[in-house]
C-alpha cells in the first residue's frame, strides 16, 4: 500500500510540475505599447497627395515593431492608415484570441523570416492603436502567425505605411473586452 501511494504521490507532483511548465500566458487585447521602443526606426514620405501620405518606416536590429509603429502614428497625428510590411525578426509574441478567458494566448515564435505583416490604425481612447497580424516562418520552413503583440527586429523590418484622411475611431466591445472599429462613433460615418 506504501508503495502504490508513494507512485501516486510521485505522478501527482510530475503532473504538477508538467503543467506547472505548459502554464499559458494571456495578454490583454487593449494593452498600449510602450514609446521610446524603437529609437533606430528611420522613415521617408515616399508620397504625397491631396488627402494621403505614404511612408516607408525601416527599423533597426532590436527595435520593437509595435510600439514603434504606435508611437510613429502618433508623433506623425495619423488619423488612420492601412501598412504592410517583411524582414525578419530576432523574437515574435503573437496572440490568438480565447474567446473564453477574453484575451489572446500568447506564442512565442524566435528567430524567424516575416512572410506577411498587415495592419491598419485606428484610434481608442484618444491615441492611436496598431492592430497587425503576421505570419513567420521559422527554420524549418513552417509558418507560425496570429495578431501581432511584440516583434524584435533582426537587421532590419520594412513597412509601407499609408494614411487616410478619416479618423477611424475603435470602441470596447463588451462581449469580448476588445477595442472594435465601431462607424457609429462620431467622425467613423
Amino acid at each position: 500500500m506504501k508503495t502504490l501511494l508513494k507512485s501516486a504521490g510521485m505522478i501527482l507532483t510530475i503532473l504538477f510540475l508538467t503543467n506547472s511548465l505548459h502554464a499559458q500566458i494571456y495578454a490583454d487585447p487593449t494593452k498600449v505599447p510602450q514609446d521610446g521602443k524603437a529609437p533606430g526606426l528611420k522613415f521617408k514620405l515616399l508620397s504625397e497627395t491631396k488627402d494621403t501620405k505614404t511612408y516607408m518606416l525601416v527599423f533597426a536590429k532590436g527595435d520593437e515593431v509595435v510600439a514603434g509603429i504606435t508611437e510613429f502614428a502618433k508623433k506623425n497625428n495619423i488619423k488612420s492608415a492601412s501598412y504592410s510590411g517583411l524582414g525578419d525578426a530576432l523574437a515574435i509574441k503573437v496572440g490568438w484570441f480565447n474567446y473564453t478567458e477574453k484575451k489572446f494566448k500568447v506564442i512565442n515564435v524566435d528567430t524567424a523570416e516575416i512572410t506577411s505583416l498587415k495592419g491598419h490604425i485606428a484610434w481608442f481612447k484618444g491615441k492611436p492603436v496598431a492592430h497587425t497580424h503576421l505570419s513567420a516562418a521559422i527554420e524549418d520552413g513552417s509558418v507560425k502567425g496570429g495578431h501581432l503583440l511584440e516583434l524584435i527586429s533582426g537587421p532590419t523590418v520594412e513597412i509601407v505605411l499609408t494614411t487616410q484622411p478619416i479618423t477611424l475611431y475603435k470602441k470596447l466591445d463588451p462581449e469580448y473586452d476588445a477595442a472594435l472599429i465601431d462607424f457609429d462613433i462620431k467622425g467613423n460615418k
